[in-house]
């Protein structure tokens, strides 16, 4: 792991603190399932050690609620629920047992009436969240029974739709028809604008020693949690280091052609604020194979051009982030190890510039 010599923007006003540390990551899709996996491993529970910089008390994720396609969007449009999707995945991925039970949450009917193409638990979900007339309570009573090792929070539980305004001035409802349509992403809005979010979610991010965001589809996992009334001020007023995880891999319709730096550019806009203070980029190079695999996509691996990210004011860290598997996967164990190491540089420089201004 590497970095610029710069200087990150944000100060934490937790330092200190022998319980260990608090992690809030915001997004939504495979990619924040894969880093919730890294990360909770370092979750401290009463039998387990880990050195005080390696240690997370309270890991809370904030997943995107926008999802209409597939599983969840057919409950969506019959219960008038929020989609369960990337929800579930948050849960499975972090609970205690990854077996029988996760599993059973991950598995997906492929025939029956009615049933053919949900997961279950998708529909456990639903059906708690019939029970107890409150999807956010619904998410968790999820949680406590397969005994995760974190919070999960939908970033609003009011029932929203995006809609993309491209460059050629048209303007697209839904994310289904976001993610198939050819035009290029010039804004995205939420409908209705301004949703609540949960009180728990500001608190957790108020109170957290790091905020990541990504990795994750840039317009349908990432930017719609911006848009939610309160989070980005949240943010930006959180003592937290706040930590871009870049993509390993443009994606067509959403991020052509937009390097690393570019990526940032779009999340800053949409909140209107300069957000982090650095961005884990991965510099292993994709494979020959796998790269003409996604060429045949339209998707190529994000360039990251470190001189445009450092002239936004974020600090960006190599390491090798990449696993190959038929696919790009972030390698979330490094990720996750090289989150904590660089709050702990962080914490440092920030102490030793603290003492020197004495």
């Amino acid at each position: 792991m590497s970095n610029s010599e710069q200087h990150p923007a944000s100060s934490s006003g937790n330092r200190g603190r022998s319980d260990g540390l608090r992690v809030v990551a915001i997004g939504g899709g495979t990619g924040l399932s894969t880093l919730l996996h890294g990360l909770k491993r370092y979750v401290s529970h009463s039998h387990e050690s880990h050195s005080e910089k390696f240690r997370i008390s309270e890991l809370c994720a904030v997943v995107t609620v926008s999802d209409d396609g597939g599983s969840s969007g057919r409950l969506r449009k019959e219960l008038n629920m929020p989609p369960p999707g990337d929800i579930r995945n948050c849960i499975v991925a972090l609970s205690q047992d990854e077996t029988l039970l996760s599993r059973l949450f991950q598995h997906r009917f492929v025939k029956g009436s009615g049933l053919e193409g949900h997961s279950f638990g998708n529909l456990f979900l639903a059906a708690l969240t019939s029970i107890t007339g409150d999807f956010s309570e619904a998410v968790r009573l999820s949680s406590e029974i397969l005994v995760t090792r974190g919070r999960i929070y939908p970033a609003t539980t009011s029932n929203v739709e995006l809609e993309a305004i491209m460059e050629d001035g048209t303007r697209v409802l839904g994310e289904t028809k976001i993610t198939a349509s050819k035009s290029r992403i010039k804004e995205l809005v939420l409908v209705p604008p301004n949703p609540e979010p949960l009180p728990e979610t500001l608190d957790a991010i108020e109170r957290a020693d790091i905020i990541t965001m990504g990795p994750g589809s840039l317009f349908t996992s990432l930017i719609p949690n911006l848009l939610v009334r309160g989070i980005v001020p949240a943010i930006v007023n959180s003592d937290a280091m706040k930590v871009y995880v870049c993509n390993l891999m443009t994606q067509p319709n959403e991020s052509l052609g937009r390097t690393a730096a570019d990526h940032i550019c779009a999340l800053n806009d949409h909140a209107q604020a300069n957000i982090f203070d650095y961005a884990l980029i991965n510099r292993t190079s994709v494979s020959a194979d796998l790269q003409a695999k996604y060429a045949l996509e339209g998707s190529a691996q994000v360039v990251a051009d470190f001189d445009a990210i450092e002239k936004l004011g974020v600090i960006p860290i190599l390491g090798d982030y990449l696993e190959e598997g038929g696919v790009a996967r972030h390698a979330s164990a490094r990720v996750a190890h090289d989150l904590l190491e660089l709050h702990a540089a962080h914490e440092s420089k920030l102490a030793r510039t603290e003492f020197q201004e004495r």
